[in-house]
C-alpha cells in the first residue's frame, strides 16, 4: 500500500468502548503493549447516553487497575432493589443477602472519559475518527490491521486482534462464514426510556410489573433520572409528547400508598429494542471477540458492560500469560470460560424480562404466573438470595476458572 503509514504493536484493538478500553489499559498494567482505532469522535463516546449498573465484580476491576477514583466519588452505591407488583413495593436485600455485595450507578460514558484519561496519560495510542477499517491474516500469526485516519492511511502489525467493535462492527463479521454460531432472541417489545432533570423518587432501582406492562425507574445522579416502560419495540416517538410519558409513568408506578415521581424536563427520549444474542466460538484464529461484539443481552439484567468488563479481563490475562511464558491454555479456552459467564447472564436477563413484562397474546394465564413468581422471589430467601447474587455479579472467578 503506498504511502501507508506502518505501526506496529502487541494487540490491535478494534472499538473503544468498555470493552476495547478495558482491555488496553489490563494489558498496560502487565505490560503488554496495543493500539485502539475507534470510527466515532472521542466527543461521542464521552457524551453517548448508556446505563451504567456496574456490578460488584466490575466496580472492585476498576478500583483495582486504578480508574475508579470519580467512581468512587460520584457513583451511587446500592444495597438494594424494589420489585413493585400489585401496586406494592417489595424491597430485595442484596447487600444482607450475598454478605455485603453491592451494585454501583454510574454511566457507562463515565466509565468510558476515566478509561480514556487514563489510556491518554501515559501514552496510550487511540485513534479516534478511523474510517474504512478492515483486519487481515488473523488465521495466521502476523494479523494486521488497515484504516484511515485523518487523510492518511495506516496498517498496524501486531500479534492478536481484540475485536471490541460491538455488534455492527467489521470484527464478527470478517470471521468466514460457517465459522460461528449464532443464537439470538428477538423479544416482542422495547422500552421507552427518558432522561429527565427531576431527583429520583427512590434511593434505589424500582422494577415495576403492571399490566399496562413494564417500568422501571432508575437514576444518573441525585439530581437525573432515568426512567423506562416497555413499549412497542417500532414505537412512533412523535406519539410520545412528555406529558403523557409523565401520565404513563405515574400508572405503572402506583402504589396503594400514593408514590408519586418527581417530575421535571425531559432531556432525552428513545426506544431500546430488547434482543439476546451470542456468537460461539468468541475466537478465531488471532481474533478475539470481547463484549458486545459476541453477545447482546435485553437490559433488564443490567449485564452488558460488565460482560463487557469480564471478557476483557479473561483476555487480557490469556494474552499476557503469552507474552510472559509462552502458554496457551489460556488463550485456548477463551471463549470456554467467557460463554460460560454470558450464557448464566442470558439466563438471568431473560428470566427478569419474562417475569416482569407484558407479552402479546397473554390471556391472563402468564399474567398470573408472574404474580406467583414475584411473590415466591420476595417470600423466599433462597429465591430472593438468586437475584441478588445474579445482579449484584457472579464472583470473577467461577468454579472451573483458573486464571
Amino acid at each position: 500500500m503506498a504511502d501507508c503509514r506502518k505501526l506496529r504493536t502487541q494487540v490491535g484493538i478494534v472499538g473503544a468502548g468498555p470493552a476495547g478500553l478495558i482491555l488496553s489499559h489490563l494489558l498496560h498494567l502487565q505490560g503488554v503493549g496495543s493500539i485502539v482505532i475507534e470510527s466515532q469522535t472521542r466527543r461521542h463516546l464521552e457524551e453517548r447516553i448508556r446505563a451504567g449498573v456496574l456490578e460488584q465484580g466490575t466496580v472492585d476491576l476498576l478500583n483495582e487497575a486504578g480508574v475508579g477514583g470519580r467512581m468512587r466519588r460520584e457513583g451511587l452505591v446500592h444495597h438494594g432493589i424494589e420489585l413493585r407488583f400489585n401496586r406494592r413495593g417489595h424491597r430485595i436485600d442484596m447487600h444482607e443477602l450475598t454478605g455485603g455485595r453491592a451494585i454501583t450507578v454510574y454511566a457507562q460514558q463515565e466509565v468510558v472519559k476515566d478509561l480514556i484519561d487514563a489510556r491518554l496519560q501515559v501514552g496510550g495510542e487511540i485513534f479516534f475518527e478511523a474510517v474504512q477499517a478492515a483486519i487481515q491474516d488473523f488465521e495466521g500469526e502476523s494479523p494486521r490491521i488497515r484504516f484511515q485516519h485523518a487523510g492518511e492511511e495506516y496498517e498496524i502489525a501486531c500479534d492478536f486482534i481484540g475485536g471490541c467493535d460491538g455488534f455492527h462492527g467489521i470484527c464478527r463479521h470478517a470471521i468466514p462464514a460457517g465459522a460461528l454460531r449464532c443464537f439470538e432472541k428477538v423479544y416482542p417489545f422495547g422500552w421507552l426510556g427518558i432522561l429527565a432533570e427531576a431527583a429520583p423518587a427512590s434511593r434505589e432501582l424500582i422494577y415495576s410489573h403492571h399490566e399496562r406492562g413494564f417500568a422501571l425507574l432508575s437514576m444518573r445522579t441525585p439530581q437525573i433520572s432515568r426512567v423506562y416502560l416497555q413499549c412497542r419495540p417500532d414505537e412512533d416517538l412523535a406519539a410520545w409528547p412528555d406529558g403523557r410519558i409523565w401520565e404513563e409513568f405515574a400508572r405503572r408506578f402506583e402504589t396503594v400508598d400514593g408514590f408519586r415521581l418527581n417530575e421535571g424536563p425531559i432531556l432525552q427520549k428513545g426506544v431500546t429494542a430488547m434482543r439476546s444474542f451470542v456468537a460461539e466460538p468468541m475466537q478465531y484464529g488471532r481474533l478475539f471477540l470481547a463484549g458486545d461484539a459476541a453477545h447482546i443481552v435485553p437490559p433488564t439484567g443490567a449485564k452488558g458492560l460488565n460482560l463487557a468488563a469480564a471478557d476483557a479481563r479473561i483476555l487480557s490475562r490469556a494474552v499476557a500469560d503469552w507474552y510472559r511464558a509462552g502458554a496457551t491454555g489460556l488463550l485456548e479456552r477463551y471463549s470456554e470460560i467467557c460463554l460460560r459467564r454470558v450464557w448464566r447472564a442470558q439466563h438471568f436477563s431473560w428470566w427478569m424480562t419474562s417475569m416482569l413484562h407484558r407479552f402479546d397474546g397473554d390471556d391472563g394465564f402468564d399474567y398470573r404466573r408472574q404474580l406467583a413468581e414475584l411473590d415466591h422471589v420476595i417470600t423466599s430467601r433462597t429465591a430472593a438470595a438468586s437475584l441478588a447474587e445474579n445482579y449484584t455479579g457472579l464472583p470473577f472467578d467461577l468454579p472451573g476458572e483458573r486464571l
